[in-house]
């Protein structure tokens, strides 16, 4: 049986004594599949690759699963990558037992919805990443989606390393390709891959960050326009939720990375922890960039609101001024409509054209004086 064989068989074995059968079955038939097919078919529901290594170079013609894992086991001189996409907890189970993975650790990385941490079960090294993507739009709105997140787990240990994606991004063949055009790097092992990941996962984040640099530098225009006060502030609040949504994904990654640049963590080849300082560094500048861009929207939201109530008090101006001119009509007609009986003004030739010059001149008085303060 192939590798590709052996592993469906090995997602499906969960007992005790399971993996036994798996290797007197892979004995009876050795029909092999290159698993360097992108299609996931061969592999299994899950599987998307599962890739031997020795020295660097991939294994052209590798054995099935089982014999793999021994291989690597005894010469020490390789390692197995196997890569899933939201495994099940059947699927999973075989793979756990085979090699040796710790029950919480299965437990986080079949659920998912974690938090990005490191934790270190005897020989083996869990990680979690948060994975963002940006949601491309032709126009913001008030229910855009600007931020995606999904995530990546990486089990490592001396002869292997497990990724499984959760997410519909990240996909991590790209990132296979590079390592393997890098032969002397992937040589130094599972801790090789476990970097790439983390840095692929960061630099990622630059270019989320740099696309949401693009939203607020658009919001920031339409706020600052002549008719910023019209502008929807519902876009201001999306921004703010997706840009919430980013740092719970970027934030928490912190502490991890210097875990793993941390001396101490032997698990991780000593070459390779220098490479998590500069990982980290980038993602303390995504850090930062994001806690701008968090302090530059309330500025923007306050600004905005300023816009909106220095607009309210300039129309509460005008009808104040309006008002104050309609008033001297009102009162003069309303004075000749109370009917008296004795009212000279109503029997005098002039009466009338007095009165409308006098409305006219004390209404264009006033008209000429809003004007001239800015309230017309």
């Amino acid at each position: 049986m192939s590798m590709a064989g052996n592993l469906r068989k090995v997602t499906s074995l969960g007992t005790v004594g399971g993996l036994r059968r798996v290797a007197r079955m892979a004995r009876r038939r050795r029909r092999r599949v290159d698993l360097s097919h992108p299609a996931r078919s061969p592999l299994g529901s899950s599987v998307v690759n599962c890739v031997a290594y020795e020295y660097g170079h991939r294994v052209p013609a590798c054995p099935d699963l089982v014999d793999a894992v021994e291989r690597v086991r005894k010469t020490g001189d390789g390692f197995v990558w196997l890569g899933l996409h939201e495994p099940t907890t059947r699927e999973f189970a075989g793979i756990a037992e085979l090699f040796d993975l710790h029950p919480l650790a299965v437990e986080d990385a079949i659920e998912a919805h974690q938090r990005p941490k490191v934790e270190q079960y005897g020989d083996s090294l869990f990680a979690v990443f948060k994975t963002v993507c940006y949601v491309e739009h032709e126009e913001l709105t008030a229910t855009s989606e600007v931020v995606d997140t999904g995530e990546i787990m990486v089990f490592v240990g001396q002869y292997f390393v497990i990724t499984v994606r959760h997410g519909r991004h990240g996909s991590l063949g790209p990132l296979r390709e590079e390592l393997e055009a890098v032969p002397d790097h992937l040589a130094k092992g599972p801790s090789a891959v476990l970097h790439a990941v983390a840095d692929h996962v960061v630099d990622e984040y630059l270019n989320v960050v740099e696309s949401v640099q693009e939203d607020i530098d658009a919001v920031e225009t339409d706020v600052f326009t002549e008719s910023g006060a019209r502008a929807d502030p519902g876009r201001i609040y999306q921004l703010k939720r997706e840009l919430l949504e980013l740092k719970r994904a970027v934030v928490p990654l912190s502490r991890p990375l210097l875990e793993l640049a941390d001396p101490t963590l032997r698990i991780a080849d000593p070459e390779i922890q220098a490479y998590f300082r500069d990982v980290s560094d980038h993602q303390q500048r995504a850090t930062e960039q994001i806690a701008a861009f968090d302090e530059l929207l309330n500025s923007i939201l306050q600004a905005h609101l300023a816009q909106v109530t220095v607009a309210q008090n300039e129309d509460m101006r005008k009808i104040t001024a309006w008002a104050a001119i309609i008033a001297v009509p009102t009162m003069v007609c309303g004075m000749y409509g109370m009917n008296f009986d004795h009212m000279p003004e109503l029997h005098w030739r002039y009466g009338y054209p007095m009165v409308i010059g006098f409305i006219s001149v004390i209404c264009v008085t006033l008209y000429r004086r809003f004007r001239r303060i800015g309230w017309l």
